[in-house]
This record gives C-alpha cells, structure tokens and sequence, in this order.
C-alpha cells in the first residue's frame, strides 16, 4: 500500500511538474528545446528577435529544422548571422511566422476551403501558399521553393510550431 500510494504521489508531482512546463513555455523555449532547432535558435538571437517571439502572440511558426539549414549553399547560414546581415536574417526568420493560432486542423481546413490551396500572409508582409500532396502540407514561397510540414501542433503558451524540411524564402 505505501509503494502505491509513493507511486501517486510522484505520479502527480511528474505530471504537475509537466503541466507548468506546459503552461508556462513559449515558441521560443519550445525551440530552444529542441535538438533539431538549434541553427534555427541561433538565428532568432542573431536576429534580435527573442523577445518579439517571447510576446503575447498569438504565432503560427513554420519551425525548419537543422537539416532545412544544411540544404541552403555552402556559407549561406554562416553569412546570414554576421551582425551585418540581422536585417536580411530578420525578414527571412519573419516570414516563416503568421499572426495566429493555426493549428494543423484549422490549415487543412483553410486548403479544403479554398478549393486545394490556403494563402497565409507572415508577419513579414509577403504570402506563403499550403496545399496538400500525397497528404502532406506542402508550403510554398514567394520564390517557389517548397517545404514540407514535418511535425504539427508543437503547443506553446503563445501559438503553435510546425516543423519543416526546407528554409523559406521571401521575394
């Protein structure tokens, strides 16, 4: 009976111990998290964006993961976090961020609405297209480029995260 009752109390202590984890987590401390994010993490600090996506949010990210970087030309990323580049490293960071809470269900359901194709405006100003190919959301750039939708629904206090294959780019 004592092991019991030991077992529910650390039982509720590990899940209250999530819990406010949970609750108090942001899409930045979600990336930081992660072992695939870390080139993602060293550009929002290079970008001087932490506490802009540490604010109240709501924000969709479209999160590339470490490997989405790798694919980009040889010293691209390297270049990109120089402090002479925050500028540019900004608006590429910024277009993969969208005003809202959009979960995977709610673009699937605006891909269905707008007949295989949901246009989304990211804070930076410029569109992104999802559509759906092989069952997968597809996004599409400004410049053509595709990424695809890896991991859905990472929840944070301030908004959601997807996971992609591929770094966007703006016009």
């Amino acid at each position: 009976m004592r092991k019991k009752l030991k077992l529910v109390f650390v039982s509720l202590f590990l899940g209250f111990t999530g819990l406010v984890n949970a609750q108090t987590t942001d899409v930045v401390d979600v990336a930081i998290g992660s072992k695939d994010h870390t080139t993602l993490v060293a550009a929002v600090k290079a970008a001087d964006l932490v506490n802009t996506l540490k604010g109240a949010g709501p924000f969709t990210v479209f999160a590339p993961a470490n490997s989405a970087f790798d694919k980009l030309p040889k010293g691209t990323v390297e270049s990109l976090l120089k402090p002479e580049n925050k500028a540019a490293l900004a608006n590429i960071l910024t277009y993969h961020v969208v005003a809202g809470n959009l979960k995977a269900a709610d673009v699937l359901e605006a891909i269905k609405a707008g007949k295989g194709k949901a246009v989304v405006k990211t804070v930076q100003g410029e569109n992104l297209t999802a559509t759906l190919e092989n069952g997968k959301v597809i996004l599409t750039d400004a410049k053509g480029g595709k990424a695809t939708v890896t991991a859905t629904d990472l929840t944070a206090t301030n908004g959601v995260i997807h996971v992609i294959d591929s770094v966007l780019m703006p016009k």
